[in-house]
């Protein structure tokens, strides 16, 4: 898969920056207000109670801030932040091993929950329910199970795919809250305060070329941020402004709805190559040269949801939208 300056993946460049752009707080945290009212709620009564959160779920595609949501619930709550992965927690003995070293009111954020493999979920089953673990010692006929209590803690799990947890695991959530894409205004406040975290300077036509460029993500607003500023300090004194940002952000090839070369490539080569009659999912991957699991995961979801492309029963359709934003004439097509 080609390296993408747009991708919603952490970067290895994201993750030296991404720590001192987090907010630390509620208030400080930009856009979200349902959750960030619902949240403050939420902790105030546990802290009045003097009692451990709700167990908290927290779904919607990746680069919306679910990690920062959670160091900013330990932050609220005064408690510590254990984090981990489902991917890297492999045997049931690892989970109960982290479970058993949490102390009370600790907060356990694991991201990508939905990647647990069966046997470790169980584990989670009565350490969300009961605050205890059951431990097998021995093996064969001797074998004999034993219940450890845990303190009680707070488990907030973080996926990009609802879809695939299974119901005993998602039932035993408290507070369950869907992250939804940002809009331009939400996405101009951010890009104004982590200018001025990086101590760049931005007038506010230059913050606004940049969020509408960002398809919606903190994350990729941060990203092209900090490639921004690049072309500014060498090219514009270290000011970015309108004109700085456009020259930027054109030359890294992401166009004013945040499409870069490989969006348009696949909308292109489906009007070009195929007149903008369906076109199957391997059939358009072989056109590209892209694998097809790709194209149905990375690139699609963006383009299906500002309406670029269509799903039909008879394959994948672009729009009038695509045709007019790529300069193509459009024509109705049969489906």
């Amino acid at each position: 898969m080609k390296k993408r300056m747009i991708t919603t993946d952490i970067l290895e460049d994201d993750k030296r920056t991404e720590a001192s752009l987090r907010p630390q707080s509620l208030d400080q945290y930009i856009g979200q207000e349902k959750i960030k009212e619902n949240l403050k709620i939420y902790i105030q009564a546990a802290k009045e109670r003097n009692d451990a959160l709700d167990h908290v779920l927290l779904y919607g595609p990746p680069g919306l801030g679910k990690t920062t949501l959670a160091g900013i619930i330990a932050n609220e709550m005064g408690v510590n932040l254990k984090i981990t992965s489902g991917p890297a927690i492999e045997k049931p003995g690892e989970m109960a091993a982290i479970l058993n070293n949490l102390q009370e009111g600790d907060l356990l954020f694991v991201d990508e929950i939905h990647r647990l493999n069966r046997q470790v979920e169980e584990v989670l089953y009565p350490a969300m329910e009961d605050f205890s673990i059951d431990i097998v010692i021995g093996k064969g006929a001797a074998a004999r199970s034993i219940r450890l209590n845990l303190p009680k803690f707070t488990l907030v799990g973080a996926t990009t795919r609802a879809g695939m947890l299974t119901a005993p695991l998602r039932d035993r959530f408290g507070v369950i809250h869907h992250l939804e894409f940002y809009n331009v205004e939400e996405l101009v406040t951010i890009v104004e305060r982590s200018a001025e975290v990086l101590g760049v300077e931005i007038d506010q036509e230059g913050a606004y070329e940049l969020a509408r460029r960002s398809r919606g993500t903190p994350r990729l607003a941060n990203r092209l941020l900090k490639r921004v500023r690049d072309f500014a300090q060498i090219k514009y004194n270290g000011k970015i402004t309108k004109e700085a940002a456009i020259y930027a952000l054109d030359l890294l090839e992401v166009d004013q709805y945040g499409l870069d070369m490989t969006d348009r490539q696949i909308l292109s080569t489906m009007i070009e190559k195929f007149g903008g009659k369906p076109v199957g999912l391997d059939t358009l991957a072989a056109a590209i040269g892209e694998d097809s699991g790709t194209i149905e995961e990375v690139y699609e979801p963006y383009l299906i949801k500002n309406g670029f492309l269509n799903r039909t029963p008879r394959g994948r359709m672009v729009t009038e939208l695509a045709y007019r934003h790529l300069g193509f004439d459009f024509m109705i097509q049969d489906s």
